[in-house]
């Protein structure tokens, strides 16, 4: 019996030391907001390629939405969603002559011909319409969404992957999500387009192992971060203005798990999240490799509790770009 007790101690002894290395770890690898600029990047091209100022999103909206589209290595993806989304705005600017719009192509320090390919919009709709923002580094998809909606100027603002694969016409479900929660006294409110409703067909068509690390990923999204969402990771997310400068300001997270941290703040703030089934279809090309991207977003789960917890993080007061 003694040495049993003796097993036990021991073995509560490393596991409170485990914890306290793991805090340690995550309290001294925390990274702070990183809001600033490259000089290049505080500019877009126009039609006839002058350089013209990105606005901010401290500024006054001057648009009803604006489109935020991460790009990486999407030179060959891309067409296809642009043609698909200007197809949609164009015609419900035609039908509703008040509606504006603007789709803001964030280059993510790409190696291929993603900024020249995006360029080919902005010559064929204006400027007005179709911005390009490349990023001197790559900083990982929550840091180009974060420095496109930075510099976008509509009352709404839409993430959309790059791939297409959300139909893009969906937008007016998110929206219709977003009216449906309570955005007062101070306008903040954010929808999330889901795949949740698709899970039993993901899971028969997946091997067991991935099946298993897909559920353990949500387990640790709602065990540690955000609770009431069944999908984050969906990457079409409608903000208000004031959602998106309130949640944006205090972003850490700049790669895959970045939409949990933002629902996790939106919670902290208690902003209403909506969730709205959307319609989804896999497309051939994904950036993410299934199994080492799922265990650094699990990775990254545990640090985001944790280093708010130990006060590394803070939630943050929204201050303008540099």
């Amino acid at each position: 019996m003694d040495c049993l007790c003796e097993i036990i101690h021991c073995l509560v002894a490393l596991a409170v030391a485990a914890l306290i290395v793991v805090l340690l770890i995550a309290h001294l690898t925390a990274g702070m907001v990183d809001l600033k600029r490259h000089e290049k990047e505080k500019f877009f091209l126009t039609a006839t390629g002058e350089k013209e100022p990105f606005p901010s999103l401290h500024d006054p909206s001057s648009l009803e939405l604006s489109v935020i589209v991460p790009a990486y290595n999407e030179e060959l993806r891309m067409p296809v969603m642009m043609e698909e989304a200007m197809a949609y705005l164009q015609n419900r600017q035609k039908q509703q002559p008040l509606f504006t719009y603007e789709v803001i192509v964030v280059d993510d320090g790409s190696k291929d011909k993603t900024t020249e390919v995006a360029l080919q919009y902005t010559r064929k709709y204006g400027e007005g319409k179709v911005r390009v923002l490349t990023l001197v580094n790559n900083r990982g998809k929550g840091g180009a969404v974060r420095m496109g909606t930075l510099s976008s100027r509509g009352k709404r603002i839409l993430m959309v992957d790059a791939d297409g694969a959300t139909k893009f016409a969906d937008v007016e479900k998110v929206e219709a999500g977003l009216h449906d929660v309570n955005t007062k006294p101070d306008n903040m409110a954010i929808s999330c387009g889901s795949r949740a409703h698709l899970e039993d067909e993901a899971v028969a068509s997946r091997s067991l192992f991935r099946t298993f690390l897909m559920y353990g990923f949500h387990f640790l999204v709602w065990f540690f971060c955000v609770r009431g969402i069944k999908d984050t990771q969906c990457g079409f997310k409608l903000f208000t203005r004031e959602a998106a400068l309130k949640t944006f300001s205090s972003l850490h997270v700049e790669r895959w798990a970045f939409d949990v941290e933002l629902l996790y703040i939106a919670q902290c703030f208690k902003i209403p999240v909506a969730e709205v089934a959307v319609n989804w279809t896999e497309i051939e090309g994904s950036k993410l490799v299934p199994v080492w991207s799922w265990l650094q977003m699990g990775r990254d789960l545990v640090f985001i509790r944790l280093r708010y917890i130990t006060g590394a993080w803070r939630l943050e007061t929204p201050r303008k770009t540099d």
